[in-house]
């Protein structure tokens, strides 16, 4: 996986000039059923779980991260929330004591985007085969019989640069590589480059993630009409 140091202190930034739609995202989440324990998989700094910790105060909410800098500002965000919990935790190796009946990752370890006309493609930040493996049995570990995983469906994902907050400016460019991509991240302010990233990242077809997601016990609903920001799949 890769090092999100460089990244966490303008990530705010970039992902709140119109990176996502949280409030659409959240409304789904909402509207995706009723739900008393929420598990957000890779929460980064904190922004999905604040729009839904705001809405709703009736559930216990959890959200993890890899990196311990996305999660310092995500504690401080969320400090407010007394039904909001964090772990500093690896998804390969999750262990939380606790099941749930709604997990999701919208831009976080998994999703999916979409490829024009085609179904769309499983996007991983674990470029490990086998890490992708371990880390998706950990989560199946921590869904409840009957309850849901939620995988956010974003975009074609494509080069290029776009003028943000502050005068900055943000670009991206995508190699292909033997199995996924490499995704470069900048951020600049006029001639000074502020941030650098790279980070590879996994593919699975629509028919492989299906393969791979039942394999611990995910059945697919295609109710894309209903979330059209998530794909829905259901605990065994």
């Amino acid at each position: 996986m890769g090092d999100y140091t460089n990244m966490s202190g303008y990530y705010d930034l970039i992902m709140t000039s119109g990176y996502y739609d949280y409030s659409k995202i959240v409304n789904e989440l909402i509207a995706s059923g009723d739900f008393h324990q929420i598990l957000e998989i890779g929460c980064g700094t904190g922004l999905i779980l604040e729009e839904l910790a705001g809405r709703k105060k009736d559930i216990g909410i959890t959200g993890f991260d890899l990196t311990e800098a996305m999660l310092a500002i995500a504690r401080q965000r969320l400090d407010k929330f007394a039904h909001v919990q964090l772990e500093h935790q690896n998804v390969t190796a999750l262990s939380l004591h606790k099941q749930y009946d709604l997990a999701f990752s919208y831009g976080g370890v998994w999703y999916f985007v979409m490829d024009g006309v085609n179904e769309p493609f499983l996007v991983s930040h674990i470029y490990d085969a086998q890490s992708n493996l371990d880390g998706l049995s950990k989560v199946a570990a921590h869904v409840q019989s009957k309850g849901r995983l939620l995988l956010g469906v974003q975009g074609p994902h494509q080069d290029y640069q776009s003028p943000i907050s502050n005068g900055y400016v943000y670009s991206q460019t995508i190699q292909p590589i033997e199995h996924g991509f490499t995704k470069h991240y900048f951020l600049h302010d006029g001639d000074e480059q502020l941030m650098e990233q790279r980070i590879d990242y996994r593919t699975y077809s629509f028919a492989e993630t299906l393969d791979l997601l039942a394999s611990f016990g995910f059945k697919h609903q295609p109710d894309t009409q209903a979330l059209p920001q998530f794909q829905s799949f259901v605990k065994a």
